[in-house]
């Protein structure tokens, strides 16, 4: 799946428009807490997540994802945005509640990471 395919799934914004959207996406993760971020191997990612902080950002770029997506219609910050676009990972929104995104990208097959 690519990161063009996450977007139109979700319905999504993107706030990065550099982003490159044919970037394949292999798994995905979607958590508010950071620290279960890190518990799972996420090369190639997309996390989805409610938290609105710089924090996001470093964690997708230690655990090597290329996309964010911010659920339940949170907007990123303008720093969030930056940052993200000088790391090369793309930044979505959807107003879609964090399960129903799981869910909808579960069901057209895009699957979990495993524990590291």
């Amino acid at each position: 799946m690519t990161i063009k395919e996450v977007k139109e799934i979700l319905n999504a914004r993107l706030h990065t428009p550099g982003a490159d959207l044919d970037v394949q996406v292999h798994a995905a993760c979607g958590s508010d807490m950071m620290s279960d971020v890190l518990a799972y191997v996420k090369d190639q990612a997309v996390l989805l997540t409610g938290l609105n902080n710089p924090q996001v950002v470093r964690t997708a770029e230690m655990m090597d994802m290329v996309c964010i997506v911010f659920v339940r219609g949170k907007q990123p910050q303008e720093q969030i945005v930056e940052m993200a676009a000088a790391r090369g990972m793309a930044v979505l929104s959807t107003d879609l509640p964090m399960f129903a995104a799981c869910g909808r990208l579960y069901e057209q097959g895009l699957r979990g990471g495993e524990m590291a």
